[in-house]
C-alpha cells in the first residue's frame, strides 16, 4: 500500500476525534511533567502526523519540513520521531514503517490498530482483554514480550460503502 496523502484529522470516520492542537497540548503537558524537552522541530513533527488523517512515513514528514522552509535531513526527522516514540506520543505502524498520533499518550498501553488497506486511516484500540490474552499465551510459552504491537488490516465503514477497489 502506497502511503496515503495529507488529510484533515477531522475526516476520519473510524477513529474517535482528537485534533492536532488538543494532542500538543497534552504532548507539551506530559514532556513537561517528565522533565522531556519538547523542542519546536519535536513538536513540528508532532502536529504533521496529527494533522494528517492517514499516518505518514519519516521522509513524507520531512518533505513538509521542507515546505516550512527548514532545512533537515532524515537523520534528524528519525531523532524527533524517536523521542515522539519514546514519550509515547506516537506510534509506529510496523507493517507500514509509518507513523501515527498516540490517542492516550501517558498511559501505559499496547498498540492495537485496524488499518484500511484501501484508504490508509487507522483507528487505535485499546481493549485489556487482548491485552490478557496475549499476555497469557506469552506467559504460557515463558517467552519475554518487549513490544506488543497488533496491525489488523481490513476496510473501514466508509470503504466498505464503496465498491472495492482491489477486487
Amino acid at each position: 500500500m502506497m502511503e496515503p496523502s495529507m488529510r484533515q484529522a477531522g475526516d476520519l470516520s473510524c477513529a474517535p476525534s482528537i485534533d492536532a492542537q488538543q494532542a500538543l497540548a497534552r504532548a507539551e503537558a506530559l514532556c513537561q511533567q517528565r522533565g522531556a524537552r519538547l523542542t519546536d522541530l519535536r513538536r513540528r513533527v508532532l502536529e504533521i502526523i496529527w494533522s494528517s488523517a492517514t499516518p505518514l512515513g519519516a521522509y513524507t514528514i520531512l518533505d513538509v519540513l521542507r515546505d516550512d522552509g527548514r532545512q533537515g535531513a532524515p537523520p534528524t526527522v528519525y531523532r524527533a520521531l524517536d523521542f515522539l516514540l519514546a514519550q509515547g506520543l506516537i506510534h509506529r505502524l510496523a507493517s507500514l514503517n509509518v507513523f501515527t498520533g498516540c490517542r492516550r499518550p501517558g498511559s501505559h498501553h499496547s498498540g492495537q490498530f485496524l488499518i484500511c488497506r484501501d484508504c490508509g486511516r487507522v483507528s487505535e484500540l485499546s481493549n485489556p482483554a487482548i491485552d490478557e490474552l496475549l499476555r497469557a499465551e506469552t506467559d504460557a510459552r515463558g517467552f519475554e514480550v518487549l513490544a506488543q504491537i497488533v496491525e489488523i488490516l481490513g476496510r473501514c465503514p466508509d470503504c466498505l460503502e464503496e465498491p472495492t477497489r482491489h477486487d
